[in-house]
């Protein structure tokens, strides 16, 4: 049978293995977390352009985050579970859902992964050209309370941001802009609300990014431009993600051109020789020279009698 492609689903040239995809996600965080813990940046700069954020929002009359902090730090029951949240869910949730699409959603895995790695090296661009401090780090006059910090004898952390205790100097604090926390948790969302086929799933795709949202900000550990700016390179990111699956199959026909044509090959399929996705009516055979084969009529039934006059 010919393989056949439904609209808007994505049919891979060749299956993908766990064993390659493992180690490709791993040199890619691992060069991320490498970069970003390389371009630090000058602290000079970072609060700058902190405080730069803070004079624009303050413009816009936007002020998502000094009620929020104010109220995580006088409410342990939310400050808590908040804290909990920025400090773990980013680093479980992601991965999940990168497996579950992998099992469950393998037609769609390819393109959704190759969106969120374009989209995290989007933001090292933007942690390597706008260092910027986060709120939590600005002096106390303006306002703000680090609420990992005020809360840190209840969790695994110090003071320096979600890192454990005695490792603040292997993160990068000055990493803010744009927020990826907010950026990974949007896609979790949308491949929850695309692919996940219950109510539950759409409902579950809405809440966990708007709930990362005002974590990040009530924790002070990110501006409300920041979380705009981590959608907005989670979009740029997707309008990209086609054109690196291009670029990169281009590549790897050059570089590996059996492994390309083998993936690539036709369906052979009852006598006729079709492409992925393409159906040809069977033919029936024919002999040079042959008149076209008669239709069966009653007559070829064996018992001789007459057809019927039409």
């Amino acid at each position: 049978m010919a393989q056949t492609e439904t609209p808007g689903t994505e049919v891979p040239r060749t299956r993908l293995r766990w064993w390659t995809e493992l180690p490709l996600l791993l040199l890619v965080y691992g060069c991320y977390s490498a970069g970003r813990l390389l371009v630090r940046g000058d602290v000079d700069d970072a609060v700058e352009h902190g405080l730069t954020l803070l004079r624009v929002e303050k413009l816009l009359h936007l002020n998502a985050e000094h009620p929020l902090n104010r109220l995580f730090t006088r409410e342990p029951w939310l400050g808590i579970p908040a804290d909990f949240w920025y400090a773990s869910l980013h680093y479980l949730v992601t991965p999940a859902i990168l497996v579950w699409l992998f099992r469950a959603r393998a037609e769609h895995y390819r393109r959704a992964r190759t969106w969120l790695m374009a989209s995290t090296f989007i933001g090292l661009i933007g942690f390597t050209l706008v260092p910027t401090c986060p709120p939590r780090l600005l002096t106390a006059s303006h306002g703000f309370v680090d609420t990992m910090a005020h809360y840190s004898s209840y969790g695994w952390w110090g003071g320096d941001a979600s890192a454990p205790r005695g490792l603040g100097g292997m993160t990068n604090q000055y990493a803010a802009m744009p927020s990826l926390h907010v950026g990974w948790a949007l896609w979790c969302g949308v491949m929850l609300w695309w692919y996940g086929g219950t109510r539950l799933t759409k409902v579950l795709g809405v809440l966990y990014p708007l709930g990362t949202a005002l974590v990040v900000m009530g924790t002070a550990n990110h501006y409300l431009l920041d979380a705009l700016a981590g959608i907005a390179v989670m979009g740029v990111g997707h309008l990209l993600a086609p054109w690196v699956t291009r670029t990169v199959d281009r590549v790897r026909a050059r570089l590996f051109p059996a492994v390309a044509k083998a993936g690539s090959s036709p369906v052979v399929s009852g006598g006729c020789q079709t492409s992925a996705g393409e159906r040809i009516p069977r033919q029936r055979e024919s002999r040079p020279g042959a008149g076209a084969e008669p239709d069966p009529s009653p007559t070829d039934a064996g018992d001789g009698a007459p057809a019927p006059a039409r």
